[in-house]
């Protein structure tokens, strides 16, 4: 299968070596940044300078391949789907961006291509979890999402250090949040929501921010009482974030924010990816509950340190292309996340890094 891979970064470059190491799949790396393509270059994998900002020239490229997955920032979105659309070329991303999912799914209501945007870690597993977990009752009252990309070892005031995209961590902290309250759709506020919980000894907290949910309250809507998703951090960031958002009205100027949160963070490649969903309902005339959790820590893969973002992501949108390769997925129009088995994407090659590290499920009355 002939791949286009746009965007270098290094979860442009973890995608490419999953799916060049694969054997399957042929791909081209494309980027506006020369130097970007050097590390990948190094890989033996075909590279293209490019600025995906021209639509012509990203149009004409997609001509020659089977598939486009768009590693680029949430704003090209809508831009590389427009693209895909007018090439005949099936798209698949890692958006967490609500209004560009939403536009999308518009362009897929009468494409004879695929359309899979949120293929990620959140958009794109928790999804997949949390769905298998509530299909598995006879009726759902609470789906509770929790996710954190979260250094290994904090040491600021912050207790962060940026693990990806500034740009898509500044977005899920300015713009509302869909949830489910009382069996409706509402919008509710970023950095809201704030709780407190503990595991395996962690503190952590927890507070609603915008995308993680992805399509799943339209698909869960008249069928679950309360749906909700929330970023996990260590404690005390909420409150600092929402100086910096709102008391310093940095929210309003979100390009200074990324400035200065560039200058005065330092990035970690020592990460730790912590996914927690939890789901309760009846089941055989019984209140059960049932949890899935996930710890996935940076690990040396082919000799370089990968971390856990790199990892999950990659593993996320290589296990969505490989399923559909497969066959597995529907071959034309939206393709939600939840539309994924998760025993499926659980034993494919690439989702297997989310079974390789140390989880718990349990099941309680």
């Amino acid at each position: 299968m002939n791949v286009l891979l746009l965007g270098a970064g290094h979860i442009g470059f973890t995608i490419a070596q999953l799916l060049h190491n694969s054997g399957d799949y042929k791909v081209l790396v494309a980027d506006r940044e020369a130097a970007s393509l050097k590390a990948i270059d190094a890989l033996g994998i075909a590279t293209r300078q490019l600025d995906s900002a021209d639509a012509g020239a990203l149009e004409a490229l997609m001509h020659d391949y089977d598939a486009v997955l768009n590693a680029l920032p949430y704003h090209m979105a809508i831009t590389v789907a427009q693209a895909a659309k007018n090439s005949g070329t099936h798209y698949f991303d890692l958006t967490e961006d609500v209004h560009a999912t939403k536009t999308i799914m518009e362009l897929a209501k009468d494409a004879k291509t695929a359309f899979m945007p949120q293929c990620g870690l959140a958009p794109g597993f928790i999804g997949i979890a949390a769905h298998s977990l509530a299909s598995d009752f006879d009726s759902v009252r609470e789906v509770k999402m929790r996710v954190g990309a979260l250094p290994e070892f904090p040491t600021n005031a912050l207790k962060y250090n940026l693990t990806w995209s500034v740009d898509g961590l500044v977005n899920e902290y300015c713009h509302p949040c869909e949830a489910i309250r009382n069996g409706k759709l509402q919008m509710v506020q970023p950095l809201e929501g704030l709780e407190h919980f503990s595991l395996d000894g962690v503190e952590y907290e927890a507070f609603n921010t915008s995308g993680g949910l992805g399509t799943l309250c339209e698909t869960l809507q008249g069928k679950v009482e309360v749906l909700d998703y929330k970023t996990v951090r260590y404690p005390g960031h909420r409150d600092l974030m929402k100086f910096l958002l709102e008391d310093l009205r940095l929210a309003g100027h979100q390009e200074k924010l990324k400035d200065i949160l560039r200058g005065a963070v330092p990035s970690t490649m020592q990460d730790v990816v912590l996914v927690f969903v939890t789901v309760n309902g009846m089941k055989d005339g019984k209140l059960v509950q049932q949890v899935f959790s996930r710890k996935i820590f940076a690990a040396v893969q082919n000799g370089r340190l990968t971390s856990a973002i790199q990892i999950t992501t990659a593993a996320g949108i290589c296990a969505a292309l490989d399923l559909f390769r497969e066959k597995r997925l529907p071959q034309a129009g939206f393709i939600s996340q939840e539309q994924v088995s998760l025993d499926d994407f659980l034993a494919n090659r690439f989702g297997l890094a989310y079974e390789e590290h140390s989880d718990q499920t349990q099941e309680a009355a």
